[in-house]
């Protein structure tokens, strides 16, 4: 398993898991690699994921950061904006556990950005989650 993989799923569980998190998606939280049809809002789904190596020492360390889309009805903005506090402390809380060869160093959120969607009924944001990724 690539440790892209690994670490998404490790994310995925590690943030479904949370309370913070389902506080404010649902139980089972509304997180998703690909949002169905017909979700209720507010949900995440996932954006782009780069990665580099970050090599040293004789140490196998990827760095990887994906980016989370939250989304929910503009006149509900107070949940996005609490969403992505539920997933900065989800985060905070210990890093995600992989499957596999890999082992997540450290993750936290460094970036969320929140406007209007193309459909004005709607908000979105965005948040970029980094991690290092060491090989097991």
């Amino acid at each position: 398993m690539s440790a892209e993989l690994a670490f998404q799923a490790g994310l995925l569980g590690h943030l479904s898991a949370s309370p913070s998190v389902q506080g404010v998606f649902g139980h089972p939280a509304r997180l998703f690699d690909r949002a169905p049809g017909g979700i209720a809002y507010p949900f995440v789904s996932l954006g782009r994921g780069e990665s580099e190596s970050a090599d040293g020492d004789g140490v196998d360390l990827i760095e990887h950061r994906l980016t989370l889309h939250v989304w929910g009805r503009r006149d509900d903005a107070d949940s996005v904006k609490t969403g992505i506090g539920a997933l900065r402390k989800a985060l905070r809380a210990g890093v995600p556990e992989l499957d596999g060869a890999w082992r997540c160093v450290t993750c936290h959120v460094v970036y969320a950005d929140v406007f209007s969607a193309s459909d004005s009924r709607l908000l979105h944001a965005l948040v970029r989650v980094r991690a290092l990724i060491e090989a097991g």
